[in-house]
């Protein structure tokens, strides 16, 4: 996702987007450790949405 669509998300909108997107990082862990991960760029993607949404809302948080 983009940050600007993190932006426009409410204070709960982006802390649910935040528990979804650990639960897939964490999905996408177990694949790779079966060995069924088909394109491994998809964990830092994830890592990095995660990020994105906690700056935004450390952002919100300090407004």
């Amino acid at each position: 996702m983009k940050a600007n669509e993190f932006v426009e998300m409410s204070t709960e909108q982006l802390n649910a987007k935040v528990a979804e997107l650990k639960t897939e990082l964490f999905n996408l862990r177990f694949q790779l450790a079966t060995g069924q991960l088909s394109n491994p760029k998809q964990i830092t993607a994830v890592k990095r949405d995660i990020a994105r949404a906690k700056t935004v809302l450390r952002q919100k948080e300090q407004a």
